[in-house]
């Protein structure tokens, strides 16, 4: 599971919102799949620019993802370098290319269904529920003991 940070949950949440209101979406294009329209978000790449460097490795995202070496310095390590350092593995990157992962599903509302990956506000729904997931994550992370006050409060004087 991805590990929780505000940069992915805000991804997560970016590309959501960029699907919502219109962002091209197309299941069969690497730039502008479920990882594409993420990856425009994380980046500042084009759809086209992923498509680009997607075509420098073999296959789909989710094989792209298994033979991923951050050593090669080729264009799409530098994709994948930056999905990692915001919380993803390349097994996330799997699920959300197929919406898949069945604890993400569990966080939609109404509870877990499948969704079809090729669906654009089906895409919206995982990206939400996904970022809900990992705010929760995230939020159990932080300690909040606050440390007793034993020297006396000042008074200001005027």
């Amino acid at each position: 599971m991805a590990k929780p940070t505000i940069e992915l949950i805000n991804a997560l949440r970016l590309t959501a919102s960029n699907l919502r209101n219109g962002a091209y979406h197309s299941w069969g294009h690497h730039g502008a799949c479920n990882c594409g329209n993420l990856v425009q978000s994380v980046t500042n790449f084009t759809k086209e620019e992923i498509l680009q460097y997607a075509h420098t490795g073999t296959g789909e995202w989710t094989e792209l993802a298994i033979e991923f070496c951050p050593a090669t310095n080729a264009p799409i390590a530098l994709v994948f370098t930056r999905l990692e350092q915001i919380g993803l593995t390349p097994t996330d990157i799997h699920h959300i290319e197929y919406l898949s992962d069945k604890e993400v599903l569990a966080q939609l509302p109404g509870g877990l269904r499948w969704l079809k990956r090729n669906k654009k506000e089906d895409a919206v729904d995982y990206f939400e529920a996904f970022a809900n997931l990992l705010e929760e994550q995230w939020l159990q992370q932080i300690d909040v003991r606050l440390q007793s006050i034993t020297a006396p409060i000042l008074q200001p004087t005027f």
